[in-house]
């Protein structure tokens, strides 16, 4: 009996088993039928991706005149086939968007040629054409404005007109540029910030003597008002501050003795004016007995020498003060730059009370070290950089010139000034300091780029050089010396390469999101 169970058992397990199998093979092929499914669907829309990206593949155009920079996206060209050309025109050097004008294009090849004209862009910028080639062969586009009755002209050579649409579709496939290391940032992006491409130049940089500088006031560009009598100064309901504005012979504040015993001005007028009227009244007395000889020509030379030197005095006085007080103006307009005196102080004849500065021409006053002083006669320009907004300027940019250098040093610390004068332009402090790049002249030649050109991470430095107006490769540069406005390429880049000279922080930013469509705003 129990062995009967147990066989029993036994093949109730084995049915168990072999329908659990049986269960696993048909979920395996399931699973597996499922993936070959899901495989096809995946390759067929690859595939159709693939075929969909060949169908769509563009050419890029490029080509750059005094006045404008196209980017044009064309399809392939072919014989007898319309080809859309959609182009973008940044007016130069501003690289901002054509936004209005009559452009015609015209294709010519083996001197045939089809043209298109339109009155006004597609979008803002942006011209979409459509040719249809005549013929094959190499020829060239040919784009004619009239802007504000004004003609330009801009040709774009090379063109080449296929036979057939898949030689045309292969070549321009092989054409496509490889986008390893590269960040696309499109026209429609660049026309909305500052922004500017060009090439790397080579010319004359010489040493650069890189150190600080401090603004000072021109001599004659200042004027120190000083007291002209001793007494109290007063002053008026007008505020009397450190910056404030004035105008020529304005009266700033008065100096007067008030009650004070002793150099009352007030008394000293009064004494002036009654010693001048007395000897007036004796001179002109013993003038008119001189003629009856009734008084000696030495007692008249006598009165009349007393009553020129009254006159002296009272007139000095009178035109200097009034009412027995000095009435302080300054002979030119400009600002306060510093008030040494407060109200009801006392002040002394000759006491500086106020200084006056037109603020319109500034010195500078640089000290470089004793290596340097080979060569700080061959310093021919400078550049400066503000520290509060770090923007640089050049010296004919501020109408500025070399004005000596020193052939000695500061006794306190061993250094070799040098000076120079700038106009003011409104963004400089008398007192504050600029960072100064001293320029030599030289013969020796070197590749330089704009500083705004340069992108610094963690030490190292990048360019991004131009494939196309819309991709831009990030390049690593080795920078050598820089002038404040432009820096010296040792490594990295030719006089070749177009690069982005303004806006590249942010393109380095859109190479950081890394979400940017590279046909953004597109419409092909």
């Amino acid at each position: 009996m129990q062995s009967h169970l147990m066989t029993c058992n036994a093949c109730i397990y084995y049915q168990s088993y072999n329908h659990l199998f049986t269960f696993s093979m048909r979920k395996i092929s399931y699973l597996f039928a499922l993936l070959v499914f899901i495989s096809a669907s995946c390759n067929k829309k690859q595939t159709e991706k693939a075929d969909s990206h060949t169908a769509e593949v563009k050419i890029q155009l490029t080509a750059y005149s005094n006045e404008f920079e196209l980017f044009a996206e064309a399809d392939p060209f072919v014989a007898g086939k319309a080809s859309g050309i959609l182009s973008h025109f940044s007016h130069l050097p501003g690289f901002k968007a054509l936004e209005s004008g009559i452009v015609r294009i015209r294709l010519v090849v083996d001197n045939k040629e089809v043209s298109q004209s339109l009155d006004k862009p597609t979008r803002k910028g942006i011209y979409k054409f459509e040719l249809t080639p005549m013929t094959k062969g190499v020829g060239k586009l040919v784009y004619e404005f009239k802007i504000d009755n004004h003609d330009y002209q801009l040709e774009v050579p090379g063109i080449v007109v296929y036979g057939d649409e898949k030689e045309a579709i292969d070549a321009a496939t092989k054409a496509v540029v490889a986008r390893t290391n590269t960040v696309s940032f499109t026209k429609e992006q660049s026309w909305k910030i500052e922004f500017a491409s060009g090439l790397a130049v080579v010319e004359p940089f010489g040493q650069v003597i890189k150190t600080s500088a401090q603004l000072l006031s021109a001599s004659d560009d200042e004027i120190v008002i000083s007291a002209k009598a001793a007494g109290m100064v007063m002053f008026s309901g007008n505020a009397m501050i450190d910056g404030k504005s004035i105008t020529a012979g304005q009266t700033l504040f008065t100096i007067a003795g008030g009650d004070m015993a002793e150099n009352n001005l007030s008394v000293r007028f009064q004494e002036a004016q009654n010693n001048f009227e007395r000897t007036q009244q004796d001179y002109e007395r013993k003038k008119e007995l001189s003629k009856e000889k009734i008084v000696s020509d030495k007692d008249l030379q006598t009165a009349k020498a007393e009553y020129n030197n009254a006159r002296a005095l009272y007139d000095m006085l009178r035109n200097n003060f009034s009412a027995g007080a000095q009435h302080v103006s300054s002979p030119m307009g400009g600002y306060i730059k510093h008030l040494y005196v407060t109200n009801g102080q006392y002040v002394v004849a000759g006491q500086a009370v106020i200084s006056v500065t037109k603020n319109k021409t500034l010195m500078l006053r640089a000290d470089v070290q004793q290596k340097y002083a080979p060569i700080l006669g061959s310093i021919v320009s400078a550049n400066l950089r503000t520290v509060h907004d770090n923007r640089t300027y050049s010296l004919e940019e501020l109408n500025g010139k070399i004005l000596s250098y020193g052939r000695n040093t500061n006794d306190d610390n061993y250094l070799i000034p040098v000076s120079l004068q700038i106009d003011n332009t409104g963004n400089f402090i008398a007192g504050g300091f600029v960072d100064l790049f001293l320029k030599t002249i030289t013969n020796s030649l070197a590749l330089t780029v704009p500083n705004t050109a340069l992108i610094e991470e963690q030490g190292n430095f990048f360019v991004f050089v131009q494939v196309h107006p819309e991709l831009f490769e990030k390049r690593e540069v080795k920078p050598g010396v820089t002038d404040g406005l432009k820096t010296e390429i040792v490594q990295g880049i030719t006089k070749t390469d177009r690069i982005i000279t303004r806006g590249a922080i942010f393109v380095k930013l859109a190479q950081a999101t890394g979400t940017l469509d590279a046909h953004s705003g597109h419409n092909h």
